[in-house]
C-alpha cells in the first residue's frame, strides 16, 4: 500500500473553487474506501481542501476521488482533475506534517489548523474508514505540530486567519459595547465567541442554517435567533460573524438590505466560512462593510525566517523517522540521518522558491512546478544511497556506509544528545542522530 494525498489550497486555487471541492466532504471517505483504497482522511478548512488516502494504486484512487468528487458538487471531472495537486510516499508525509504544523497556512503558524487535522482524524476513525497506515501517519503529524509550536516560536504571535480578520474590522467597528451576531455553531464559532467578548463585543444571539443552535447557546449563555428573526437580529447587529460552513449562502442583498433600511448605523459581516455565508454583492449595500477570506490572504502577516527554517528542520526530521520506520536494521539510524539532511537542505530550497502572501496565480503555479522538480530531485538522490545502505547492511558492513556518511556530509550516527532539532520527535530510547557539519 502507499500513502497519497490530493491538495486543493488557498496557494493554488481560488477560494470559490475550494467551496464547491468541500461540498459533501463529509460523505468522500466511505464513498472511495473500497478495492483500491483501503483508507480516507477528508481535511477541509476555510482555505484547503485534502484527502489523505492508503491505497494499492495511485492512479486508479485519484481517479476514484475524482468520479466521487464529481457526483457530489456541480464541477466536471476535468475541473476536479485540473484542481487537485498529488503527493505520494514521503512527500504526502511532508505535506501533512508542515499542514499541521501550520507551515502551508494563510496565515503561516496558525494554531488553529492542528485541531481541525485532528478533528479530520478523529471523523476519519469514528466513520470506519481510517487504515493503520493513515493513523500513524496523523498520529505523527500532531505530535510534530506540538512540538514545532512548544520550541520553534512559529505563530507566537498568535496571528489566525480570525485574527487578521478582525484587525481589519477594526475600521469599521467600534467594538466596546457592540452588537454581534453569530452564524454557525461549529468550532469556528466557538472560537469567534471569546475573541469577540474579549474585544468587548456583546454576542446577542446565534443563527444555524442547519437549526442545531440550541445547545450551542444554551453553553454560551445567548438567546437562539430563528430564521423569522433574523432580519430583526441583523438589523440591531453592529457586526457579524459568519462561519456556518453549510452550502447554501446565508445573508442575501435582499435580507441584508431589509435589515438595514431603516438602521442609523453601519454594519460589518466577517465571513470566514468556506462555503460563503455572505452572497457576493452585499458589500455594494450603503453602509455595509464586509470581510472575506480574500481579505485576510492578502494581509496575512510574515513569519520569521529563523522561526521557519527551525520548523521546517524538525518536519525534516519527523519526515525521515516516519518513512523509514523502525525495523530494527542496524543500518536505519544512517538511512534517517541521511533523508533528514537532504529533506532539510530541500525544506531550505523549497522556502525560497514559495511566493509570498497576495502573490497572483502564476507565481504559486511556476512555484508548484519548481517545488515538485526539487522534490524528485531530493527522491532520486536519496534512491541509490538507500539501496545501497540496505546491501551494506546485509554483508555485515554497516561501518563502511557509516565512515562514508561522515566522510561526505558529516554526519554522524548513534551519538547521544543533540541528536534533532527536537528531541521529543525521536523514538523513545532509540538511536540519536547529529549534524556535525552546517
Amino acid at each position: 500500500m502507499a500513502l497519497l494525498s490530493l491538495v486543493a489550497s488557498h496557494h493554488n486555487r481560488d477560494l470559490n473553487t475550494l467551496e464547491q471541492l468541500s461540498v459533501g466532504a463529509e460523505r468522500l471517505g466511505r464513498a472511495v474506501v473500497g478495492s483500491t483504497v483501503t483508507g480516507a482522511v477528508v481535511l477541509p478548512t476555510c482555505n484547503r481542501f485534502e484527502v489523505y488516502l492508503d491505497v494499492a494504486d495511485p492512479v486508479a484512487a485519484r481517479a476514484e476521488v475524482v468520479a466521487a468528487l464529481s457526483s457530489m458538487t456541480s464541477l466536471d471531472v476535468d475541473a476536479i482533475d485540473t484542481s487537485l495537486l498529488a503527493y505520494e510516499g514521503d512527500d504526502a508525509v511532508e505535506h501533512l506534517m508542515s499542514v499541521s504544523s501550520g507551515l502551508e497556512s494563510m496565515v503561516v503558524g496558525e494554531r488553529e489548523i492542528s485541531g481541525q487535522v485532528r478533528r479530520a482524524h478523529i471523523d476519519a476513525r469514528e466513520s470506519g474508514h481510517l487504515s493503520p497506515a493513515l493513523d500513524r501517519l496523523f498520529q505523527s503529524a500532531l505530535r510534530t505540530s506540538r512540538i514545532v509550536a512548544s520550541s520553534t516560536g512559529l505563530g507566537t504571535s498568535g496571528r489566525s486567519v480570525m485574527s487578521v480578520a478582525f484587525d481589519l474590522a477594526d475600521a469599521t467597528v467600534a467594538w466596546q459595547g457592540a452588537n454581534a451576531l453569530l452564524v454557525g455553531t461549529g468550532a469556528l464559532a466557538d472560537t469567534g465567541v471569546g475573541v469577540l467578548r474579549g474585544r468587548g463585543a456583546r454576542v446577542a444571539g446565534v443563527y444555524s442554517p442547519s437549526g442545531r443552535a440550541d445547545a450551542f447557546a444554551a453553553r454560551h449563555g445567548f438567546p437562539v435567533v430563528t430564521p423569522t428573526g433574523l432580519v430583526d437580529a441583523l438589523a440591531e447587529a453592529d457586526v457579524v460573524l459568519a462561519c456556518s460552513g453549510g452550502e447554501a449562502i446565508v445573508l442575501t442583498p435582499t435580507l441584508v438590505a431589509q435589515a438595514t433600511n431603516a438602521r442609523g448605523h453601519s454594519l460589518t459581516l466577517i465571513d470566514l466560512a468556506l462555503h460563503r455565508d455572505v452572497a457576493s454583492g452585499v458589500e455594494l449595500l450603503r453602509d455595509v462593510h464586509v470581510v472575506r477570506l480574500e481579505d485576510v490572504k492578502a494581509h496575512a502577516p510574515e513569519e520569521s525566517m529563523a522561526a521557519l527554517e527551525s520548523a521546517r528542520a524538525i518536519v525534516a526530521h519527523a519526515v525521515a523517522r516516519f518513512s523509514t520506520g523502525e525495523s530494527g536494521r542496524s543500518v536505519d539510524p544512517a538511512i534517517v540521518a541521511l533523508r533528514e539532511h537532504v529533506f532539510g537542505l530541500l525544506e531550505r530550497e523549497v522556502a525560497r522558491v514559495r511566493p509570498g502572501p497576495g502573490a497572483d496565480a502564476s507565481g504559486y503555479a511556476q512555484s508548484a512546478t519548481t517545488e515538485a522538480a526539487l522534490r524528485h530531485f531530493a527522491k532520486a538522490l536519496l534512491h541509490t544511497p538507500t539501496v545501497r545502505a540496505k546491501e551494506l547492511a546485509e554483508s555485515g558492513q554497516t561501518d563502511r556506509y557509516l565512515s562514508a556518511l561522515s566522510t561526505l556530509y558529516g554526519l554522524d550516527v548513534a551519538v547521544p544528545d543533540d541528536s534533532c532539532p527536537a528531541q521529543e520527535i525521536d523514538v523513545p530510547h532509540g538511536p540519536r542522530l547529529r549534524r556535525s557539519g552546517p
